[in-house]
Formats: C-alpha cells, sequence, structure tokens
C-alpha cells in the first residue's frame, strides 16, 4: 500500500478477532462462528464500500480483507488496512470502513453456544455508528 509511492505518510490498519462473548454475555460463551456470504456479491459490495471511502477521504488506497467460514474465538476475522499522507485521513477511512462492514456487507454470522448455533442480528450501536458518516441503515431487529 506505500510500495513506490512517495505521498504516502500513514498507514492505519485494523484488525477484528472473533470475541468468545456476544455483547455482555458471559466469556467463554461462544464457541465458534461461522460466516456465510454471497461469493461474487460481497466482494462487490466491500469494492463499493472502498469506493465510497476513496471519495469522502483523502486518502491512497485501502484494502479489505474478511474471512468467511468457520472461525474459533480469537481467530482474525478482518483486515482494513488505509494509506494517506496523514494519519487522521487514514484513521477516519478506517473506521469508516469498519462502520460500512458491520452494517451493509452481506454477510450472515452463526454463532455455536453451548445450548445450541444462532444467527447473529444487526446491533443498533452499529447502526448508530454509521448514522454518524451521514448514512442511514436499519438493519437491527431491536
Amino acid at each position: 500500500m506505500r510500495r513506490d509511492d512517495p505521498r504516502v505518510g500513514a498507514v492505519c490498519s485494523f484488525i477484528g478477532t472473533v470475541r468468545d462473548r456476544n455483547g455482555g454475555a458471559v466469556r467463554g460463551e461462544v464457541q465458534s462462528m461461522e460466516l456465510e456470504h454471497y461469493p461474487g456479491m460481497t466482494e462487490k459490495a466491500i469494492e463499493a464500500m472502498i469506493d465510497q471511502a476513496l471519495q469522502r477521504f483523502d486518502i491512497f488506497a485501502a484494502r479489505v480483507v474478511h474471512r468467511v467460514g468457520l472461525l474459533q474465538p480469537l481467530d482474525q476475522i478482518v483486515l482494513v488496512a488505509v494509506s494517506s499522507a496523514h494519519r487522521g485521513q487514514s484513521f477516519q477511512a478506517c473506521e469508516f470502513l469498519m462502520d460500512y462492514l458491520k452494517t451493509q456487507a452481506p454477510f450472515w454470522k452463526k454463532e455455536r453456544t453451548a445450548e445450541g448455533a444462532r444467527w447473529v442480528d444487526a446491533r443498533v450501536s452499529d447502526d448508530a455508528a454509521l448514522a454518524r458518516w451521514g448514512i442511514h441503515a436499519s438493519n437491527s431487529s431491536d
């Protein structure tokens, strides 16, 4: 993201991991998580998110890598990296991309617990995080 680009003064990255709990649940409750997606559709949606970030922020490049399939607690699940001339734009674009991913990316999450499997609903807090960028979504079931 910065090779051979002398304009780059900052690279900001975020790595998300699978937690062993959901919300205020007890530690160790989540035994695994399975992410499903529609191949092709999900990648196009992520590319559109990156295009939005490139339009909104003074950045040079952005990359998103999101895993799918069966994951365990502590597994890395997502990487967002952004390059720019200065850190502020990289930090903002990275946060924007994560907020966008949490609400707009076509992923479906299923958590496995001792009680069985359950689909994870979107959260009101995720919709609120996206709204601060001027994008209003109603994904949560609350």
